[in-house]
C-alpha cells in the first residue's frame, strides 16, 4: 500500500519492487490479484496517468509506448491510453522544439538536424518531426 500512496504502478512494476523487497512469487501474486481485484491496482488507470505526464513532460508517443512497453502494459492498453489523449503530435513537437531551440528557425542543415535528433530522442516519429519543419515558420529551402 505504501508504494500506490505514492503513485499508481504498474502490475509488473509492483511486483519487480516487492521481489526487490525479499517477498517470494505466491506472496507477490496473492497481494496483486487482492490489489486488482479490489481496484486499487489498474494498468489502464497507471498507463492513462504515465501519458498524460510524458505529454506534460514533452515526451512523444514512440518514447512513450516504449516506456509503458518497459512497465509490462499491454499493447492493446498502451493503443488506448494514447488514443483517449488525442494530442496533437507535431503541435506538441512544435512546442518542445520552441521550448528549447527557441521560435526562430534554424539557421543551416546542421542545426536543423541538431533540432531534428533532439525531438527524436523525445520519442517523435519522423512524419512529426518533418511535419514540424516543413508546416508554418519552417520551409525545407
Amino acid at each position: 500500500m505504501d508504494f500506490l500512496a505514492r503513485r499508481e504502478h504498474s502490475e509488473q512494476e509492483l511486483a519487480r519492487k516487492l521481489a526487490a523487497r525479499g517477498y517470494d512469487a505466491d506472496t507477490v501474486a496473492a497481494t496483486l490479484a487482492a490489489l486488482v481485484a479490489d481496484r486499487l491496482l489498474s494498468n489502464a488507470r497507471f498507463a492513462e496517468t504515465f501519458v498524460h505526464a510524458r505529454i506534460q513532460r514533452g515526451s512523444g508517443p514512440q518514447k512513450i509506448r516504449a516506456e509503458l512497453r518497459e512497465r509490462g502494459v499491454s499493447d492493446a492498453l498502451i493503443d488506448a491510453s494514447l488514443e483517449t489523449h488525442e494530442a496533437d503530435w507535431r503541435e506538441l513537437a512544435r512546442a518542445v522544439r520552441e521550448k528549447r531551440f527557441g521560435s526562430s528557425q534554424p539557421g543551416d542543415f546542421r542545426e536543423r538536424s541538431r533540432q531534428m535528433r533532439f525531438l527524436q530522442q523525445r520519442g517523435f516519429s519522423a512524419e512529426q518531426i518533418k511535419g514540424v519543419f516543413r508546416n508554418g515558420d519552417f520551409d525545407e529551402h
